[in-house]
């Protein structure tokens, strides 16, 4: 495999593995949020 590609393919990988941390963490927080009004409408 030529160096090349790793050089060109390193700095997009990255960002993708960056942006889907932060839309991860997000997405984490938004169920967190949607549970915790279920199970309070489940009790009420």
């Amino acid at each position: 495999m030529d160096l090349r590609v790793l050089i060109v393919a390193l700095p997009i990988l990255l960002a993708l593995g960056w942006a889907a941390f932060n839309i991860g963490r997000a997405a984490i927080g938004q169920l967190e949020v949607a549970i915790r009004q279920y199970k309070t409408n489940q009790t009420s």
